[in-house]
């Protein structure tokens, strides 16, 4: 596939991205954001916009410094542990449970640059890009796009493109990438890699399909998250879904959850890191030549990693208890743990606004979030 047919979809080069940088120190909204997002900030950082030469630069001088703010003004600390297991990996494929919007990503890059690691490229998919300056934006931060919808035509002619655009930008550009194990976050954290991501992975190589994800080089990624500050806009959206099963969520919709989990409160945060998979693939490849029994063997591999590597916090626990209505956990957290947990739930619960708001399924879907991931951890 000739390289000008990525230009779509394709992360900006440093040139194209210096032009952004200029560009977006001019546009109203993205200033907007900027001082709702940094306060104070704005005056020291438009300079700084107009002489950034590369997107290294710009994600070392600009981004990495709101990333430590953020962190300090939202969270209880992030954390990466099997870094030593990526060090020598060479270009891979970070396939992760999906949490946030922006933060996913975004946090997997500055704990990657605080231990000497490159950056990577980002997957987002088409229907965030609300706005033009928000495309220009995250394609001059090391992002590619997915495009979503479409035909069945127009929907195999994208996902050829984007099979070849990671091939390219894994073996050619030498540059990792991170992509969620499925479409969109995962509402109720009960994680799972969709097998038509593996499909889509594979289909711009040259063998079978366990060679072409051999290929790839992937190493699965925990992301685990103490509070998720978008828990109850996910909970509204099962009882709106449930209650209306043509629900559509709006652009407005988006602009929330991205707000919301940006400058909400996520405690404690961790990034847990796995070796490559490939002589797990090849011992599967030795199992079976049935291509859809191996598919169907790498996403339970990949699921397998996702969940083993789960951070457990008390409130994943206190809500396993309340869930299910044991106490299997009762002894590894206190009773000050458990109110305080119980507490943070009814918040949110009460942020929730519905004509015919249901608290008790509310309730249930809220403590799902937080039980699942132990419950899989726990398998």
């Amino acid at each position: 596939m000739d390289n000008n047919q990525f230009d779509e979809i394709r992360s900006y080069s440093n040139e194209e991205a210096q032009i952004v940088y200029k560009k977006l120190a001019q546009e109203p909204n993205f200033l907007k954001v900027l001082q709702f997002v940094m306060p104070g900030k704005v005056e020291t950082l438009l300079p700084k916009l107009q002489s950034i030469n590369s997107i290294d630069q710009f994600q070392r001088d600009v981004i990495y410094p709101f990333l430590l703010q953020l962190e300090q003004g939202t969270t209880q600390g992030i954390s990466g542990s099997g870094i030593e297991n990526i060090q020598h990996a060479g270009p891979c494929i970070y396939i992760s449970n999906h949490r946030d919007i922006v933060l996913d990503s975004t946090f997997l890059c500055k704990v990657l640059i605080e231990h000497n690691l490159s950056s990577v490229e980002i997957a987002i998919g088409n229907n965030l890009l609300i706005y033009p300056w928000i495309e220009h934006f995250v394609r001059a931060n090391k992002s590619f796009i997915v495009k979503r919808g479409g035909s069945p035509r127009e929907m195999l002619t994208n996902s050829m493109r984007l099979s070849a655009y990671i091939n390219h930008t894994l073996h050619d550009k030498k540059s990792s990438i991170w992509i969620a194990q499925r479409e969109g976050r995962c509402k109720d954290s009960n994680d799972r890699t969709q097998e038509s991501l593996l499909k889509m992975l594979s289909m711009s190589g040259k063998g079978s399909f366990l060679e072409n994800i051999i290929q790839l080089n992937i190493c699965p990624l925990s992301i685990s998250y103490e509070y998720d500050p978008c828990d109850y806009l996910k909970a509204k959206e099962f009882q709106q879904k449930r209650d209306n099963p043509g629900y559509k969520k709006t652009q407005q919709d988006d602009l929330l959850s991205m707000q919301t989990g940006i400058l909400g409160k996520k405690g404690h945060i961790m990034f847990r890191f796995t070796p490559s998979i490939n002589e797990e693939l090849t011992e599967i490849a030795c199992t079976t030549t049935n291509k859809n029994e191996q598919i169907e063997l790498t996403a339970q591999t990949i699921d397998k990693h996702i969940h083993a590597n789960y951070e457990i916090y008390s409130g994943n626990k206190v809500a396993y208890d309340l869930l299910l209505g044991t106490s299997r956990f009762a002894k590894e957290y206190t009773t000050q743990e458990k109110m305080i947990f119980e507490s943070y739930i009814q918040g949110q619960l009460d942020k929730i606004q519905l004509e015919h708001k249901d608290e008790a399924f509310l309730r249930h879907k809220l403590l799902e979030m937080y039980a699942n991931p132990l419950i899989n951890h726990l398998k």
